[in-house]
């Protein structure tokens, strides 16, 4: 186990990315942060600094990463992960937080995930996948109950529909596999049956066999109050979840969590990174909606406020790496509560206007209530000619922090109150339920 200075690559540009460079700067042992590409705000933190890499370059990154003597990689995007960039990273021998792209299929297949699921005997909605259009259709005139539409690769947080009626599914569909809404990763498309319940967002650390996880978080992907509208990327988020029992966490851990990573590991694809699994709790216990190979977004910006100071982000990683992570201790400040409200462009999830000049006010401490702590986690923003300009429909993630979740959400509140731009949205009812 090297105790040498930490050099740390993050991979990326959005709130998740900027929440990562916040939190592992703050480890005595990183000596530098260094964000590809980064955004407006990232470089504002300590030890940070944004460098003009694309993304989607792996060996390119690579030799960034070689240049800049880089000792741990921290992809953030989901095509980053499920395109197998660890696999640069590991035969360049630098460590990366990430799963293999074999194990990554969990999130770049839903059909690939529904089969490793009912193999496993991991509770999820039952469900049908289809490759041509004709069969999708027939099947969705026939079926007697509610169903949910999923393009089955990746979508950016947009490839999930609940039709209101069979036409429209029909139409979702067609969308999808036919006028290829969601380019390939809509042309095999998972019918499933519709769950009711709430929902839960579990982060969990795996080395391949020891697993961590994060407090439940509860996110709102919906663009409008009251659930309404089409999903987006995250709308908001908080945690702990007010329904996440200690019983009802036993039970994920025991009949979702655990069979996960033992499934995958004797399956010969060892999970090695940050498992993201979506859950309805319905009244009949836990069900898996979904499975990420990544930090969620805006849960990161949520959750990792609530590490202790004492909690080292940087030596988890390196602990799921080098297969130790039981012997890490992850400290969670338990008496707290965390909201993040997420400032979108007009439009979003649609379509929206790029390039708006923001401003940004210093908060006025009498406006933060007392004992609450505030960030503004920068996503869609880029500097322009010296100016902050709005660069993506999220545009920045306002998170607080405080000891009850309604003092968090007046906090998080104040925060957006700050936060100028032409056609600014967001949703007044983060945490109603």
């Amino acid at each position: 186990m090297s105790t040498a200075p930490l050099r740390i690559l993050i991979i990326g540009n959005g709130g998740r990315e900027s929440a990562l460079a916040w939190k592992l700067s703050q480890s005595s042992r990183v000596q530098r942060v260094f964000v590809a590409p980064g955004n407006g705000g990232t470089a504002n933190f300590d030890k940070v600094s944004n460098i003009d890499a694309k993304a989607e370059d792996y060996p390119g990154l690579v030799r960034w990463a070689k240049e800049l003597s880089i000792n741990l990689v921290v992809p953030g995007p989901d095509q980053l992960i499920v395109d197998g960039i660890e696999e640069y990273f590991r035969s360049a021998q630098i460590p990366c937080f990430a799963p293999s792209r074999e194990a990554a299929k969990m999130e770049g297949s839903k059909a690939y995930a529904k089969a490793f699921m009912l193999r496993h005997n991991i509770p999820t909605a039952k469900y049908e996948h289809f490759t041509d259009f004709e069969s999708a259709e027939s099947y969705i005139n026939n079926v007697s109950y509610d169903i949910v539409i999923k393009a089955s690769g990746l979508a950016a947080g947009k490839g999930v529909i609940l039709p209101q009626s069979k036409p429209e599914a029909v139409l979702a569909v067609k969308e999808m596999m036919l006028d290829r809404k969601f380019g390939d990763s809509g042309l095999e498309v998972v019918i499933e049956e519709f769950l009711d319940g709430e929902e839960l967002s579990i982060l969990t650390f795996s080395d391949g066999e020891a697993f961590k996880s994060l407090p439940a978080a509860q996110d709102h992907k919906r663009i409008y109050d009251g659930d309404q509208g089409p999903n987006t990327g995250g709308m908001g988020c908080y945690a702990p979840g007010k329904i996440a029992t200690p019983a009802l966490l036993e039970n994920i851990d025991e009949t979702i969590l655990r069979p996960t990573i033992n499934g995958l590991r004797k399956e010969g694809t060892p999970f090695v990174g940050m498992l993201f699994t979506g859950l309805m709790i319905t009244s009949t216990g836990p069900k898996v909606l979904e499975y990420n190979a990544r930090f969620g977004d805006p849960e990161t910006q949520t959750l990792l406020p609530l590490l202790g100071s004492e909690t080292d982000l940087a030596e988890i990683m390196l602990a799921c790496i080098e297969k130790r992570l039981s012997s890490i201790p992850i400290h969670i400040m338990t008496e707290k509560f965390s909201v993040v409200v997420v400032v979108v462009s007009g439009g979003y999830p649609g379509d929206y206007r790029k390039g708006l000049p923001i401003q940004i006010d210093d908060t006025r401490p009498d406006l933060l209530p007392q004992g609450s702590s505030l960030n503004l986690f920068h996503a869609g923003t880029s500097i322009k000619d010296g100016t902050l300009k709005t660069s993506g429909g999220r545009v920045i993630a306002v998170s607080a922090t405080a000891d009850t979740l309604e003092t968090a959400l007046k906090a998080a509140y104040a925060g957006v109150s700050t936060v100028h731009f032409e056609n600014i949205f967001f949703r007044k009812d983060i945490g109603h339920r």
